[in-house]
């Protein structure tokens, strides 16, 4: 994809500034000093009446933070003068382009919305002796702030969908034969677990569904995405459902009300065994891909991030779920390195990082996102449930005797950061807040959790 450099957009923008004349300036920042909030609410009132911006906006949202930062923006971008110095400004642009994309907001909403701001600023100026001139100057700031907008919004758009791509294709390829013999002895516990309950006379209700087991969590999570538009994944989402819905609770009714007895527990089986199939052809068809692992731990690496952390974003508003996040720092990893040397400090943390995985569940993610720095995404998992996880995790790491390369053994703790998914569609923010509260575990003496705000 072809863009403009900065270099070239600095060009322009000073182009139009050289030929406005200064009345011009001082028309239009009036305007926007004026009617800052006027305009704001003129924006906003058409974005949320568009029934495909209101999954996006709420009318707390803009009241609280998105109006007063729309102000901002108006008054900054009227205010522009040609004695300005135009790069913050034009990086200014390029951020929002980002936001956008990264909370998915469709490209034509923001110039719909652009294009009410030039409306209304046009009829804000009517009887303005400079109206012509001042409405032509705005609509120009206006069209050049989208421009650099949009560019912004496809570039990182194109990016999530190479990352997004990537990482489907990795998720398929990862330890794919020992994956595969790991979902398909999940699968078959939760089977033999079920029967034997059933067998002894537990009432359907009394089973875990299919969907919230090991197995489950891992296809919802991992495994569906990983296979998109496999028929197969639809045919393992149907049968799972039909376990869950249909069969189980025909155990909660009479024997032999629907069916004998033995012969539900057949038809369970069938649909398990149906399953089982299903997952083999799936990796069967898959091939193998190593791009995408941290080198040292073997972990996921940042670069999947934000595709992850926008897929169960979209999971949960979707289904109504809660996830967290907890950010993980080895504390005073740079001892181990100063005292022991690096190859101890990278067998530490490749210790590390099979603590983590090995105490998560199939569904869960574990990254490596920075030097000593890692961070885990619960699925499917309650605030308190999180807290508890983080904190046996700490206690365990911080009971845990780690090897070095002269086999002698070493004890180390860790601070942790915990953040509850709170609705935001970005998952930055998300992020800084599980950074925030790693801070302050890191600040309030290390060797502990801290909840974000």
């Amino acid at each position: 994809m072809t863009q403009i450099s900065t270099e070239q957009l600095l060009t322009e923008w000073q182009a139009v500034l050289a030929a406005t004349a200064p009345n011009v300036f001082q028309a239009a920042e009036k305007l926007a000093q004026q009617h800052a909030t006027q305009l704001a609410i003129s924006f906003y009132k058409h974005m949320l009446a568009d029934p495909a911006a209101a999954q996006f906006l709420s009318h707390e949202q803009v009241q609280s933070r998105l109006s007063k930062s729309m102000q901002r923006w108006v008054i900054t971008l009227f205010s522009l003068t040609n004695k300005d110095d135009l790069q913050p400004i034009i990086a200014q642009q390029k951020h929002v382009g980002d936001v956008h994309a990264r909370i998915d907001i469709p490209v034509h909403l923001v110039l719909r919305g652009a294009r009410v701001l030039k409306e209304t600023a046009h009829q804000l100026l009517t009887g303005h002796p400079l109206q012509k001139e001042c409405s032509s100057f705005v609509a120009t700031l206006i069209d050049m702030a989208m421009e650099v907008m949009s560019q912004a919004y496809a570039a990182s758009i194109e990016r999530s969908f190479r990352a997004e791509e990537s990482y489907r294709l990795f998720s398929i390829a990862q330890n794919s034969a020992h994956e595969k013999d790991r979902q398909r002895a999940a699968l078959f516990d939760w089977q033999n677990q079920a029967m034997f309950d059933l067998a002894m006379g537990l009432q359907g209700n009394q089973i875990g569904s299919l969907s919230s087991s090991e197995f489950g969590l891992w296809f919802r999570h991992k495994g569906a995405h990983a296979f998109q538009g496999s028929s197969e994944v639809a045919a393992v989402e149907v049968t799972i459902n039909h376990i869950d819905t249909v069969l189980l609770p025909m155990f909660n009714h009479p024997k032999h009300e629907f069916k004998p007895h033995q012969e539900l527990l057949r038809d369970l089986h069938k649909q398990v065994r149906s399953i089982a199939y299903l997952i083999d052809t799936l990796f069967t068809q898959a091939n193998e891909l190593e791009s995408g692992r941290d080198v040292l731990t073997r972990l996921l690496n940042r670069k999947f991030l934000p595709v992850v952390m926008n897929k169960e974003i979209n999971f949960a508003r979707t289904n109504n779920k809660n996830f967290s996040v907890l950010m993980i720092d080895v504390d005073h990893f740079k001892n181990i390195n100063d005292s022991y040397g690096h190859e101890a400090g990278d067998l530490v943390l490749q210790q590390v990082a099979n603590l983590l995985s090995s105490s998560c569940r199939s569904g869960d993610y574990v990254f490596r996102v920075g030097g000593e720095e890692f961070l885990v995404l619960l699925v499917d998992i309650a605030p308190d449930k999180a807290s508890k996880v983080a904190e046996n995790l700490r206690s365990f790491i911080e009971k845990e005797d780690f090897s070095l390369p002269d086999a002698s053994n070493i004890k180390l703790t860790v601070s942790i950061g915990v953040a509850e998914y709170a609705g935001h569609p970005d998952p930055q923010q998300l992020l800084n807040r599980v950074d925030k509260a790693l801070y302050k575990a890191k600040n309030h003496g290390r060797n502990q959790i801290v909840l974000a705000d």
